[in-house]
């Protein structure tokens, strides 16, 4: 049986650690709040009081943090507990430069190193369903398969390099999407109502063409019900977007919709809605009405 070492239990890692046990794997967990591993416990899994604990003897170590910082101050605590040989899956959104100083730590602790970012939010984690972006050894392919089939529905592999940030450079694209969407979902339902047209006439004016989408009615349906549950928060997708801008700096890409999209949802976290879902940046629109 394959031992899984669960590092991070949030929107995200919750999801991802019951289609884990639903899969027979052996599950370890750990998370800076206890108290959020619980049910994952009460499900099955063995707690840990430190990441050591959990990645001890463990055949797959997986980290699902908040950014590369997070990521690295629980892997140097986690060090006591690692041996040479072991794969490290870092699954967490950390961009390109910061992936570096991951690989970097693997290699340090003998570590098999695998760039695997998920594109997906809480339902699709819930349900198993996220798209794993993989880059590592050919060879340790075998061995994280039953982790990334356990948690999503394919695996796209982008590489043998797992320092080689193929997958994050890969994942920033698929985000700079969502962001993108996402943006001009709250964009357009503000103007809407800045204006006093009814958003449901302009839904039902795109219904089944060529601008309608999936992804576009579900935020919609969240900015018209005030619904900010979340399924990926403010401040995280305002972070994603940081990365992604700082990314295409990087390459000489100057991306103007990211940097908005990412100062809008700096703005309303700021605001008071970071734990919110990001559909929330729709309030930005609105907030210096509320700051007069």
């Amino acid at each position: 049986m394959t031992t899984v070492a669960l590092l991070g239990t949030g929107i995200m890692g919750a999801g991802m650690g019951r289609n884990i046990l639903a899969a027979g794997l052996d599950l370890r967990v750990w998370n800076r709040t206890a108290e959020k591993a619980r049910p994952l416990v009460d499900a099955g899994a063995t707690a840990s009081e430190e990441p050591a604990d959990a990645v001890r003897g463990a055949d797959v170590i997986v980290t699902m943090l908040g950014d590369a910082g997070d990521v690295r101050a629980v892997m140097e605590r986690a060090a006591p507990g690692l041996v040479a040989g072991q794969v490290w899956a870092q699954m967490t959104t950390v961009g390109v430069a910061p992936l570096a100083g991951l690989a970097g730590l693997a290699r340090e602790h003998g570590l098999v190193f695998v760039d695997a970012p998920v594109l997906g939010t809480r339902a699709p984690a819930e349900n198993g369903q996220l798209q794993v972006f993989a880059a590592g050894p050919a060879e340790v392919r075998d061995r994280v398969a039953p982790v990334f089939d356990a948690v999503g529905r394919e695996t796209v592999w982008l590489g043998d390099d797992g320092a080689g940030a193929a997958a994050s450079r890969f994942k920033l694209v698929a985000n700079s999407w969502v962001m993108a969407v996402t943006a001009a979902t709250g964009e357009t339902m503000a103007l809407a109502k800045g204006l006093g047209v009814d958003p449901a006439v302009f839904l039902d004016a795109i219904e089944g063409g060529p601008l309608d989408l999936p992804y576009l009615r579900v935020k919609a349906q969240a900015i018209l019900a005030g619904d900010w549950r979340p399924s990926f928060s403010a401040a995280n997708a305002a972070k994603d977007s940081g990365l992604i801008v700082d990314a295409g700096a990087a390459a000489g890409v100057r991306l103007d919709v990211a940097a908005a999209a990412r100062d809008r949802l700096r703005r309303v976290s700021d605001a008071g809605h970071a734990d919110d879902d990001m559909a929330a940046a729709y309030l930005a629109s609105f907030l210096h009405e509320q700051t007069e």
